[in-house]
């Protein structure tokens, strides 16, 4: 089988979604599984430009990535893909304790080439910027931009509250001590960012970070690594989105892939929708809010309830059977953990492996609720929650449907158990979306 020309590991759902997005958007064939595909389902899966696999290592210590990541780094190599990208959010959530970028780096390390690996975190087009060195993101579309340790939910992260900007202290801090940098003066070109990416690796340094201010930078990003990926080699690099945005815009053998073939235009839908929230963000909370205001039903979840053994099982099927009966009168619901960040409902246990019993909670929830009204659609919103409510769904694998907002991808279930394949799924980060959000999936279709 012809192996892919990039494949991807993301360190949470919905940032995966975003990143199969992006690729299927400009025409390749992409498929994003929720684990290492097995043979079957990679032959069901035919001929792939993108291969990608969602993970949850943004919400694993280093030792849970230890027992986790190298079989799936094992398998992206085994791949035959030219490069390896190992997908983080765009506001670089981790910490040298959660989901630690820079442990997956040395995991991943002896399976690839080492004399490059890229660093591209900035992604302008969801208001992410990376500046000598500085990460800077916006709260909400078009708002204003922050740097990321004044962001306002960022630098209140309940997980991975980020205290310093400067990616590479963030990298230094995760045991990555040496990160060369090609700054925003080297970016007006593809041949000056050749020029520059050649001076830092004299250094030797263990990854390379890159300034991205607008979309010229990405292009000329991407004619620096096309330039290095000729050389041979499986690389390793790290980053957003924007790293296959910059890919795309630059190495023309990626672009090629998908310049004949065209993303069909989504049909709208008049089915409601479920909205299961798991995030804390404030602006997760004014979507909520705003979805209250245009008619949705607004469920109230208690979190320590659905993350204590015992308790989860006694009120899910009265839980699924309101749900149910709103969405059975043609009106959209959605079921919250937490109106933002000031929310007074908390996990007292707000271990990993309480947060975790809350996300698996949230999964079996739909559950119940699909097998009640099966003609619904599904949107999760939260990072941490996406990708364990998901597979607790049973969801093995995701194919592109439609964009509906920058950074917001609707996709469809594929390769999973009965009843779920066909199902429209939104998976949104909690950052992710203007207000409206949950009202344009209820409408299908972006607006």
């Amino acid at each position: 089988m012809t192996p892919p020309i990039v494949a991807f590991y993301g360190d949470d759902l919905t940032g995966s979604t975003d990143t199969l997005s992006v690729l299927a958007g400009a025409g390749l064939a992409a498929l994003l599984f929720l684990d290492v595909p097995t043979a079957a389902e990679r032959d069901a899966a035919g001929r792939l430009d993108a291969l990608g696999i969602a993970g949850t290592a943004r919400a694993m210590s280093p030792a849970q990535m230890d027992r986790h990541l190298p079989a799936v780094f094992d398998a992206l190599a085994a791949s035959g893909a030219r490069l390896v990208h190992y997908k983080t959010c765009s506001t670089f959530d981790s910490s040298a304790a959660m989901g630690s970028i820079g442990h997956a780096l040395a995991l991943a390390r002896p399976r690839f080439r080492r004399d490059l690996v890229p660093v591209v975190v900035g992604q302008p087009g969801i208001g992410r910027f990376c500046v000598f060195g500085t990460l800077f993101a916006t709260a909400t579309a078009g708002g204003p931009v922050h740097r990321l340790d004044r962001h306002p939910t960022m630098a209140r992260h309940p997980v991975t509250p980020m205290h310093e900007a400067d990616l590479r202290l963030v990298l230094a801090q995760q045991g990555v001590s040496h990160v060369a940098l090609v700054d925003l003066r080297s970016l007006g070109s593809a041949d000056a960012a050749r020029t520059a990416l050649a001076a830092v690796l004299r250094e030797a340094p263990e990854a390379v970070l890159f300034d991205v201010a607008d979309e010229n930078s990405l292009r000329a990003i991407g004619g620096a690594l096309a330039a290095a990926l000729a050389a041979g080699g499986q690389m390793f690099a790290i980053g957003s989105s924007g790293l296959q945005q910059a890919l795309l815009a630059g190495w023309d053998e990626l672009a090629a892939r998908g310049s004949s073939r065209q993303p069909a235009e989504p049909a709208p839908r008049a089915e409601p929708v479920l909205i299961l929230s798991g995030s804390r963000s404030p602006v997760t909370a004014a979507q909520i809010e705003a979805a209250g205001r245009a008619g949705f039903a607004l469920v109230a979840l208690d979190p320590e309830h659905l993350a204590t053994p015992g308790l989860v099982a006694a009120g899910m099927m009265q839980l699924a059977t309101a749900a149910a009966r709103q969405l059975a009168t043609g009106r959209s619901v959605v079921a919250y953990t937490s109106l933002g960040p000031d929310d007074p409902r908390s996990l007292p246990d707000a271990s990993p492996e309480a947060r975790e019993r809350l996300a698996h909670s949230t999964g079996l929830l739909a559950r119940e609720v699909l097998a009640q009204v099966p003609s619904c659609r599904l949107g999760i919103a939260g990072g941490d929650t996406s990708g364990i409510a998901a597979r607790a769904l049973g969801v093995r694998a995701l194919q592109f449907d439609f964009q509906l907002a920058p950074g917001v991808p609707v996709c469809r279930v594929r390769a999973s158990g009965a009843g779920l394949d066909g199902l429209q799924i939104m998976l949104k980060g909690g950052q992710m979306g203007p207000a409206d959000m949950f009202l344009r999936f209820a409408a299908g279709v972006p607006s």
